[in-house]
């Protein structure tokens, strides 16, 4: 600690800080543009200049630049000196030459730090009359918006995109006054963090293309704090609507997982919300009629289906909440109840909740993932199954060698040293089937079939253990790799491994808690995060049930006569003339889902639910912490003769009319009660967050800021008259801007950021550290806390199958994942869907430029484009499951006369 002197006020401050995050943290505003807390200082725009005196007798004092400037004991400072604010003020005016007059038509208006910084100056009046430099702008692919022209050179895109996230492909280019900001050409940016640039970028030089569709001045929307819905990691999000329309998604941080940074799918993914088709009405499907029912005589119908069933089968889903999940575990009582997954999946996420629980094994946090200094990557494509990870591992990369740092005294928030200094030796290892987007950054890659994976650990752990391995006949390359990983892993002190369940392999899994076991023998503070393959995959594991597969096998023998499903798409799990074939079995399926799906029609009633975006409830992410997502709007807000409901509200409605309980009306807050109880493991799922009733100085938190212009006008065309809010009953906060809306006051759930004077993103700043751990939702496991001995002996190594061809699975950032595959963008995308094959086969099957390869599986006949990886192992396919018409049950099976096709 040191203390200071600021404007005349002493203060007691942290020495790690440079003196711009120190003052803001002492909510003393300094003006900045090239600083950004994660990206550190370069001292580029000369925005943040403060004075600096020598002593008490010195008068006339120096000009710094407060973001360069590391603290020291008994500094002298002022912010606000008449030299200094004369300085800011020529600053921004220079900064503003060629800065264009278009701040009404720009999408970045009332939400850009640029502009706060010029009100912040004192910068009123534009000097400057010459014409203006003139850029082009670039296409940067279907979701980033270029628009050169408003440039200021501070240099924070290309140092995000190039140093912090790793992407190659954008660089800036030209000397002096004419710098530029880009791709050499154009083309969609590859990272799979590109999306950031949008709020990296202090001005409107990139913007959000999907918002520019349904675009809204920031003070016009209403927002809630949500959660990503497409992977496991389970980054925060602010989610802003307006007229039922999704407008936007931001980054809302959380110390603990995303802090500043999304992934492009949990930022661009969304567009499945806004889609215009949408069922309003429950409809009962008889002779291929559609027949709309009102919310009554479609419970009635239900409860009437359900009453008379001789064998009622609930299909959860990963992809919905915990209370929708429990709220069908009740209707169709525990032992009827399936989590939604094939047997493969259900067994991973029951091993690794076991896991979770009882292995002692340390699951790290994205900032605790940071701090270690090896990592291991275990049959995952993290790049494309949990890129907000990847991001993480590119910053363990990068700081792996902070001790070195430090021994050279190079302040951390100093950018430019610490990337000349670092030392560039590599720490990644990655075990796999074919490469990845991390390969640039590893110290050595092994790519092989499933079973020599799991030879190479078994023998790996045999090594550590100090014993002998079995397997003494390996693949070439594979003994100087486990050699060399062998040194790595013993010689660091801090290992990270990294598994899961999209290899479809169960004995990596197993292998991989082997192997930190081990590891923890010797005494390595290991890590371990197991992925799984959705946002609450967890959370229903942890809710019991059976299999998918279990409950088709029951269908079969004639055990099931009715099916309820829930958010559920089953053709993406098992094959087209299997399911067919099942789903006639069946007398009755009711379906709850806000998406249109093949089973829509195949339903005898479907139920139209909220979407994330219309509702509340609690995911499970990868590290067992529990959280919290909240609804902008609710459908019957918008129009009152909708019935989409959440999929809890319904159930409940199904399961009293089945018990002659009339008018009972339920809260998110009742359900809770109910699972808590009933699920004994769930208990702390209750302090989450704030109950319905909480509110802060007599009101609840206000959903829209206190600049909202169109509060009269929404129900405008309805009646002139000003309507009453909507009283929320399931969550703390109001439709409405008055509320609580000041900062520092319950920040884990604020819907939108702002602080005074500070409108952009930017205002995030004034927010976290303010709380130095901003970080929402319970860990819901003590994983360090060892509950059994844990160890897998006699693990049953897969099959030999290198005789004959076999299915691997291969992933993509956008598609592969269930709820991307409906956006209007990913969905045109879907259809150029390929092989990956090895190129050692092109002459083989590649019979003309636009040949295909066709092959038979499971009694099905698949036709797909190709593509070729001298990586992947031969006689192996790799195919995107998930897709449509490629269920993920092909993992693994065996293909049958393959053969290429012009």
């Amino acid at each position: 600690m040191a203390i200071i002197y600021i404007n005349n006020i002493q203060y007691d401050v942290s020495l790690s800080n440079n003196l711009l995050q120190t003052c803001l943290s002492l909510k003393i505003d300094i003006p900045y543009f090239c600083w950004h807390v994660e990206l550190g200082s370069v001292g580029v725009c000369r925005l943040c200049a403060v004075k600096q005196f020598h002593d008490i007798h010195d008068v006339s004092g120096k000009i710094i630049m407060s973001c360069m400037t590391p603290i020291s004991n008994n500094m002298i400072i002022s912010t606000n000196d008449i030299e200094v604010s004369k300085f800011r003020k020529g600053i921004i005016e220079l900064l503003l030459v060629n800065h264009p007059h278009d701040c009404p038509i720009c999408e970045e208006g009332g939400n850009c730090h640029l502009q706060d910084m010029t009100v912040l100056t004192g910068h009123n009046a534009r000097r400057y009359t010459f014409p203006k430099r003139i850029h082009r702008n670039q296409y940067l692919g279907d979701f980033i918006q270029h628009n050169m022209n408003r440039c200021i050179g501070c240099y924070r895109c290309v140092r995000y995109y190039k140093d912090y996230a790793g992407g190659t492909d954008f660089g800036v280019y030209g000397i002096s006054n004419n710098i530029y900001f880009g791709r050499f050409e154009d083309g969609a940016l590859e990272s799979e963090h590109s999306g950031n640039l949008i709020e990296v970028c202090p001005t409107g030089v990139f913007t959000d293309k999907l918002s520019g569709t349904s675009y809204n001045r920031k003070w016009d929307l209403q927002y809630a704090p949500s959660l990503c819905q497409h992977c496991s990691i389970g980054c925060n999000i602010i989610i802003g609507e307006k007229y039922g329309i999704l407008s936007k998604i931001e980054n809302r941080y959380h110390k603990q997982i995303n802090r500043h940074f999304l992934c492009d799918l949990g930022r661009f993914g969304y567009r499945y919300i806004n889609f215009s088709k949408r069922f309003q009405h429950p409809v009962s499907y008889n002779d291929n009629k559609d027949i709309i029912l009102n919310e009554e005589n479609a419970i009635i119908l239900a409860a009437n289906i359900l009453k008379n069933a001789n064998g009622i089968i609930g299909v959860g889903s990963i992809r919905s909440s915990l209370e929708s999940n429990f709220a069908l575990r009740t209707l169709v009582g525990k032992n009827n109840f399936s989590s939604g997954m094939i047997e493969n999946d259900h067994q991973c996420v029951k091993l690794i909740i076991d896991i979770l629980q009882n292995s002692g094994i340390y699951t790290p946090t994205l900032l605790e993932v940071e701090e270690y200094d090896l990592v291991f990557i275990i049959g995952e494509d993290i790049t494309q199954n949990a890129p907000r990870l990847s991001l993480a591992i590119r910053q363990l990369h990068k700081k792996n060698q902070r001790d070195n740092n430090i021994k050279h005294s190079i302040p951390e928030w100093h950018s430019t040293a610490m990337l000349n200094i670092t030392n560039k030796n590599k720490c990644i290892y990655i075990l796999h089937t074919h490469e990845m987007n991390l390969d640039d950054i590893s110290a050595l890659q092994y790519h092989d079939s499933i079973r020599n994976q799991e030879i190479l650990l078994d023998s790996l752990i045999n090594k550590i253990n100090n014993k002998s391995s079995i397997y003494t006949n390996t693949a070439p390359g594979m003994t100087e790799y486990i050699s060399c990983i062998y040194h790595a892993l013993i010689s660091c002190k801090k290992p990270l491994i990294i598994s899961g369940l999209h290899s479809g392999s169960i004995n990596l899994i197993k292998l991989a808690t082997n192997l930190s076991k081990s590891l923890q023998s010797v005494n390595k503070d290991v890590g371990l995060i197991l992925l799984t393959s959705s946002a609450n995959s967890i959370g229903v594991g942890l809710l019991s049930g059976m299999s998918i597969t279990t409950a088709f096998k029951k269908i079969v023998d004639n055990k099931i006569d009715t099916l309820v499903i829930l958010e559920n798409d089953l053709y993406r799990h098992s094959i087209k003339k299997k399911l067919d074939f099942i789903i006639k079995k069946v007398k009755n399926i009711l379906v709850f889902d806000h998406l249109t799906t093949v089973l829509t029609k195949k339903s005898t009633l479907f139920f139209p639910i909220t979407n994330f975006v219309e509702s509340s409830g609690t995911i499970i992410n990868y590290e067992g912490r529990a959280q919290r997502f909240f609804y902008a709007c609710k459908p019957k807000i918008y129009d009152t003769n909708t019935s989409i409901l959440e999929a809890w509200e319904w159930i409940y409605k199904i399961y009293y009319k089945i018990h002659n309980k009339n008018n009972i009306n339920i809260t998110l807050d009742d359900v809770i009660e109910k699972y808590i109880h009933d699920v004994p493991i769930l208990k702390v799922i209750k302090h989450v967050a704030p109950n319905a009733q909480y509110k802060i100085l007599g009101q609840k938190i206000a959903r829209s800021p206190h600049r909202l212009s169109s509060r009269t006008a929404i129900f405008s065309e309805f009646n002139v008259h000003e309507p009453a809010q909507k009283d929320d009953l399931n969550t703390m906060f109001s439709f409405s801007m008055e509320g609580k809306q000041q900062p520092n006051t319950e920040i884990e759930y604020i819907p939108f950021v702002w602080s005074p004077g500070w409108n952009s993103i930017q205002a995030w700043n004034k927010y976290i550290f303010d709380k130095n751990d901003y970080s929402s939702g319970i860990r819901m496991f003590h994983n360090n806390i060892i509950k059994k001995e844990y160890f897998f002996h006699n693990i049953n190594i897969t099959d030999d199958n290198s005789k004959v061809w076999t299915i691997i699975p291969y992933y993509v950032l956008f598609g592969s994942e269930e709820l991307s595959q409906h956006s209007d963008i990913v969905r045109n995308k879907l259809s150029i869907v390929y092989a990956l094959l090895h190129e050692k086969y092109k002459n083989k099957f590649l019979l003309s430029v636009d040949g295909m390869i066709q092959f038979e599986c499971l009694g099905e006949v698949f036709q797909l484009s190709m593509k070729f990886s001298s990586k992947i192992p031969l006689k192996t396919l790799g195919l995107p499951l998930g897709f449509p018409k490629i269920p993920r049950i092909l993992l693994g099976c065996t293909v049958k006369n393959i053969r290429g096709v012009t």
